[in-house]
């Protein structure tokens, strides 16, 4: 019997390549963004050395993921906290701002209720 949804082995082979890729992207600019920067989240200013390394991130600043300069003027170092809160700021902005309005679905039209008094008036 053939079945649309993808088997086990195929889900796990589309989660290991996206994390395969992730990490390559993720990879270069963040070794990069750690050469250029002291281990120091940019917000709090908490050090992270050693084992905790792996607590501080790369944020990008415009947000957007694929602009990764050389000289790291995209970036800043955040820890996961602060990383966090930065992303939930900008949500919320765009939220008052109506800036994510553009992507929104347009106002359904339909009218649940359109003709009910015909139907209720007694012939």
């Amino acid at each position: 019997m053939a079945t649309d949804t993808p088997r086990r082995d195929d889900l796990h082979d589309l989660v290991a390549t996206a994390r395969r890729d992730r990490e390559r992207r993720d990879g270069s600019y963040r070794s990069r963004a750690l050469q250029l920067f002291p281990p120091v989240c940019g917000v709090c200013g908490r050090d992270f050395e050693g084992a905790k390394l792996r607590e501080l991130t790369v944020h990008h600043k415009d947000h957007n993921h694929d602009n990764n300069p050389p000289d790291g003027s995209n970036w800043e170092l955040l820890c996961i906290y602060c990383h966090d809160n930065e992303h939930e700021r900008k949500d919320v902005a765009d939220a008052y701002t109506g800036s994510s309005d553009a992507d929104a679905p347009a106002p359904s039209t339909y009218q649940p209720f359109a003709g009910l008094d015909k139907l209720l008036k007694k012939p």
